[in-house]
């Protein structure tokens, strides 16, 4: 068993928001990763892929999701289950933003929608 202080929770940056990790196979040992994503009024995420199911819960604020050709409107309190393999993209509420907590496999990659590979995202390794 690992436990992992608050101070020590990793926080990684993109022009999207701010990703911070809880728990990830090079912070705990563990096998899934998990992190909080804060996402400013407006942000708006790239276009993009994984190679395994990602879930997210939000917990303030709320975002507009595109999800495999469809668009789902979420606020706090609704979870969203990102299947692999499905081209999503998820803008923030351009008054409030929004906060969620993100769950995936350790090692989860991150493709493009044309299928180039974007790597293992900090907040993922």
């Amino acid at each position: 068993m690992a436990v992992i202080r608050g101070a020590e929770a990793r926080r990684s940056e993109t022009p999207a928001g701010v990703m911070t990790t809880f728990a990830s196979p090079t912070q705990g040992g563990a096998s899934r990763s998990l992190w909080k994503v804060e996402a400013r009024p407006g942000a708006v995420g790239p276009v993009h892929d994984f190679d395994s199911e990602q879930v997210w819960s939000w917990v303030a604020g709320a975002a507009t999701v595109e999800l495999g050709g469809e668009t789902y409107h979420v606020a706090a309190g609704d979870t969203v289950v990102m299947p692999a393999r499905t081209v999503r993209r998820v803008l923030a509420d351009p008054a409030a933003g929004y906060t969620a907590v993100v769950t995936a496999p350790g090692g989860a990659r991150a493709s493009g929608p044309d299928g180039a590979d974007f790597g293992v995202p900090p907040w993922i390794a």
